[in-house]
């Protein structure tokens, strides 16, 4: 065995996890090989388990700790509270031995004149032998003291990493894997701190935590020392980066979520007080903790340790990365890096789904974590001391509602059918547990513990994306699964209508060659919340009200502009980001007059219609010297996603074009404002849904790259009915005939002239014989909604067998 008490980090690589534990080896690994690649890695040195192991043979205490293991019953919290406690207590109590102290003490000081101080602030972590291995995740499990100072506080520290061997949740988790308490070794990391306290800090994968997606990096941020973001004192910022796009010539930002940071960890003034939380004052909290720079730095940092601990271990494996920005240098470190071994041991073959089968009351919302849904009765606890100690028990089943957690909770949450949170971010304690136990959580809630009651019945679901949603009472769902590899083989492009950014990245997994339609209006309605118009002119207006909260939706952003172009931009790009490099059609803005209306601002800037649905819509607004302000935001949104993100994939559809006049005037309008067909690519694509759209085929698609068939308004304007009026619902049908030929000819022509020619409407997601006949008539590709997708793969397979029997393969 390695006798070795201290080892400089340099001089540490994997195979040394036996003696250092998973977080030295790494560390080792990366300041060996990453380096020389400009990463930057604070020194430090390890305290091997051989000192671990030697401290409780002098101290005698290994009897004493198996007799306590022994007596507990693992399913009374109560009894392993009392043994974890009485390990520890006797762990703190025994004295260092001198010949250890005096080698740890030794190369503190040597770490210190290499940073040119007498007693330099270092982080003291636990780093245990079974640590970051792929099959369990036993990261946290243990202690880390930050600013620790001098050799006796260091010798303190050692000890209490020792004691924190056998910390409540350190014992339960070794329990339940079936790991023998003794055949894990404990190492100590020593590593020179990086004063975060007077920067930011956080933590990074290198793909996305909730859907496992691999081409970004998400990373949570916020200011002072890292603990609060990993602790969940504090709900970080949140930026995704696209990885394929960081090329050095884009800056792949694909989104930026401004968290609620009220407070940050510090220094204390002694050793007694090593660190402290303050309040942060109120302009920090509204702006980024991270400049654009640092994030795609940080990025590209993580991507080049993603790519070497792949081809170290001969497989893909995703990083979880704690990080750190200097406030004196300001430079950034890497502190921790570890293997991600939740999303890397999953199989994407099969998709499970989950849905509600009946509608709820809405009662809060916060971060989803997982794609779950749970129901239970709320058992709200303040403080797990309080609760144990009074004897009322939680009971499995029960929803854990709390302001946060911390990995002394583990016992009890593994008991719960979901968590709900306060505080916190999707990297947080209670967020990485849940989603290793495979429980839906819902983090960052704000004030559940003050909004629900115990013994309240709730339902909570994660399967609506990123935002996760408390509904009132039990409320029946359905959980549905497909085997992806069961889906029959077909040569028609199908693609699928994405509407929300928060889903794409989970229906980036189902099989398809793109998305069909990705429609603005439900990241405007969802995300901006405000009428263009009305952002850009609300100070006119003197509505006090409106303009103060316009102010508070904006904050974190340069300005209203920027905050309309920015948002929307992010929410196109996460969905191209997803289904990259397959073609997205992104259709411009096409909300009706009362549509807009009801927007934040809307009623200042809208006429009354009697009939919007025909009104004043789609390509009619955008030329429009009374909207064609508004129409620049879009236009400017699609080019920050194509030029400045390098999503080159985006393709533009503009709707309800009724004239080819129109149509002309719109591109010139898209030109004036940076979008011009054919530069750099972009295709654009007329929505046909209009009878003129059909009838002048031929003259539109002079002009396109493509038609999208909407067959909704087609069957509507065709028929010649309100599609919303009830009175004459029965009438309304995709599959009449008159609708049928209209489609047959637009087909028809489209292949004449040479363009492509898709179907983005509802149909195909409806009816089976629909998309039959659309496989007969030759379209290009048919988009529907991800949950039509096993059907319509059915439909068209079965069509398409037909379409062999009787046709010669060339027309197929």
């Amino acid at each position: 065995m390695e006798t070795r008490i201290v080892i400089p980090l340099q001089a540490l690589c994997l195979e040394d996890i036996p003696i250092v534990g998973g977080k030295c080896a790494s560390l080792g690994e990366m300041i060996a090989n990453l380096t020389k690649a400009g990463i930057n890695i604070p020194s430090g040195f390890a305290i091997t388990t051989t000192a671990y192991y030697q401290f409780l043979r002098q101290s005698g205490l290994e009897d004493y700790i198996q007799e306590q293991i022994a007596g507990i019953d693992f399913t009374s919290l109560v009894t392993l509270r009392r043994a974890g406690q009485r390990i520890r207590q006797a762990i703190s109590n025994t004295k260092f031995p001198h010949e250890l102290s005096t080698e740890i003490i030794s190369a503190y000081m040597e770490l210190s004149r290499e940073y040119g101080q007498d007693i330099t602030d270092v982080a003291v972590r636990s780093s245990a032998t079974a640590e970051d291995l792929p099959d369990a995740s036993f990261a946290g499990q243990q202690e880390t003291y930050l600013n620790v100072r001098g050799p006796a506080a260091l010798i303190d520290a050692v000890r209490n990493c020792f004691a924190s061997l056998f910390t409540d949740r350190a014992i339960s988790y070794r329990q339940n894997f079936g790991y023998d308490h003794f055949s894990i070794g404990l190492s100590v990391c020593i590593q020179k701190m990086v004063r975060s306290d007077l920067g930011a800090a956080g933590v990074a994968f290198s793909l996305d935590t909730e859907s496992g997606f691999k081409d970004v990096v998400v990373i949570n941020a916020a200011f002072g020392l890292g603990e609060m973001v990993v602790q969940g004192a504090v709900s970080p910022d949140e930026f995704i980066v696209f990885k394929p796009a960081l090329n050095g010539h884009h800056a792949p930002i694909i989104e930026k979520r401004l968290g609620v940071k009220d407070k940050m960890m510090v220094y204390g003034e002694s050793n007694d007080q090593r660190t402290k939380i303050i309040p942060l004052d109120k302009a920090n909290q509204q702006r980024f903790s991270l400049r654009d720079k640092q994030i795609l730095q940080l990025s590209e940092w993580v991507c080049r340790i993603e790519e070497y601990y792949s081809q170290l271990k001969g497989k893909w494996c995703p990083m979880d990365i704690e990080w750190a920005l200097d406030g004196l240098s300001n430079e950034l470190f890497i502190v921790q890096a570890r293997p991600e071994t939740i999303h890397s041991q999953k199989e994407h073959h099969t998709i499970t789904s989950y849905s509600m089968e009946q509608k709820a009351t809405p009662l809060l919302k916060g971060i989803a974590v997982g794609d779950k849904i749970a129901s239970g009765k709320v058992n709200i606890l303040f403080s797990l001391d309080k609760r144990i100690t009074e004897g009322s028990e939680f009971k499995p089943g029960d929803v854990l509602v709390t302001d946060m957690t911390d990995p002394d909770w583990e016992p009890i949450m593994k008991m719960a059918a979901a968590i709900v949170t306060n505080k916190g971010g999707r990297t947080c304690h209670a967020a990485i547990v849940a989603r290793e136990m495979g429980i839906p959580a819902i983090v960052g809630c704000g004030n559940a513990t003050e909004l629900l009651s115990s013994g309240q019945d709730i339902t909570i679901s994660c399967a609506e994306g990123d935002e996760g949603i408390i509904y009132e009472g039990i409320v029946p769902f359905k959980e549905t699964s497909l085997d992806l590899r069961e889906l029959p083989e077909i040569n028609t492009s199908l693609m699928l209508n994405v509407a929300s950014p928060s889903m794409a990245f989970q229906y980036s997994h189902l099989p398809n060659k793109g998305v069909g339609l990705a429609r603005e209006e439900f990241i405007i309605n969802n995300y901006i919340k405000i009428h263009p118009l009305a952002l850009l002119h609300h100070k006119t207006l003197n509505d006090a009200a409106l303009s103060a909260e316009i102010i508070q939706l904006i904050r974190g952003y340069e300005n209203e502009e920027a905050y309309f172009v920015q948002k929307l931009a992010y929410g196109i790009a996460k969905i191209a980001a997803a289904f990259h490099p397959g073609k997205v059609i992104v259709r411009f803005s096409d909300f009706k007059s009362n549509e807009y209306y009801n927007l934040l601002g809307g009623k200042y800037f809208e006429p009354a219609e009697e009939n919007p649905m025909i009104g004043w819509r789609g390509a009619s607004r955008y030329y429009s010297e009374k909207y064609s302000a508004a129409f620049a935001l879009e236009c400017k949104a699609i080019k920050k996603v194509r030029e400045e993100m390098g999503l080159e994939n985006v393709v533009v559809m503009i709707p309800f074009c009724r004239t080819v006049d129109e149509l002309l005037k719109v591109l010139s309008t898209m030109k004036q404002y940076g979008l011009e067909r054919g530069e750099n690519g972009l295709e654009v694509y007329l929505m046909a849904e209009i009878p003129s759209n059909i009838i002048m085929a031929e003259e539109f698609a002079a002009h396109i790259d493509g038609f999208s068939i909407g067959s909704n308004d087609l069957t509507q304007l065709t028929l010649g009915l309100d599609r919303d009026s009830a009175l004459i619902a029965n009438l309304y049908n995709e599959r009449n005939p008159a609708v049928l030929r209209m489609i047959s000819m637009l087909i028809s022509t489209a292949k004449k002239q040479h363009v492509k020619v898709g179907i983005c409407g509802q149909g195909p997601s409806d009816f089976p014989d629909f998309t039959k006949f659309l496989v007969e008539q030759g379209i290009d590709s048919i988009s529907v909604t991800p949950d039509a997708l096993t059907k319509t793969v059915k439909a068209i397979h079965e069509a398409e067998a037909m379409l062999s029997l009787h046709t010669p393969a060339h027309i197929l």
